[in-house]
């Protein structure tokens, strides 16, 4: 098994979370949030797939997903077109929420799409490219790559743990 094939059945099994954590859930659901400050799945989902298209897309010298498939417009939000949510506060969280989950999924699809995509064609030599040197040590293509699997793993989590005390709480539904 190549690195590359490790790397995208990583992201896959992202992939699989984000479904797992959205599919089926109403509006309400989508933007619960258990406290004022929490997080909601629609913002977590929503995040963590701004960072994967962010990040891959700045790897492999494309155009992010977001504004090139006009998933901004569609998602509808004030934010600036180079926001991912590092830094939101609550009310940033708060103003993500999707009419269902066929958007997040969506958008999801189709920057998994694009990161398989690049990890196919990836040169194996690719992974130890130097990309930031702001570092010690230098961050490269491979370091990157991990670092937003753990990044959307965690927030995928999080999603799914969401949804489990929205089903054994029963939220909204009366």
């Amino acid at each position: 098994m190549t690195t590359a094939n490790i790397l995208a059945d990583a992201y896959g099994r992202i992939r699989e979370l984000v479904i797992k954590s959205t599919e089926g859930l109403s509006a309400q659901h989508l933007a619960y949030r258990p406290e004022p400050g929490a997080n909601s799945i629609a913002w977590l989902t929503w995040h963590l797939t701004r960072i994967q298209d962010d990040h891959v897309s700045e790897i492999s010298g494309s155009e992010q997903v977001w504004t090139g498939e006009d998933w901004m417009g569609r998602f509808g939000l004030p934010f600036d077109p180079a926001a991912t949510g590092y830094g939101h506060g609550p009310a940033d969280v708060g103003q993500v929420q999707p009419q269902g989950p066929d958007l997040l999924i969506g958008y999801h699809e189709a920057v998994w799409g694009n990161t398989t995509a690049y990890l196919a064609a990836m040169d194996p030599a690719d992974v130890d490219r130097v990309i930031d040197e702001s570092y010690d040590p230098p961050v490269t293509v491979g370091v990157r790559l991990v670092s937003v699997i753990s990044d959307n793993i965690q927030h995928a989590g999080q999603a799914r743990y969401l949804r489990g005390m929205i089903e054994r709480l029963r939220v909204g539904s009366g």
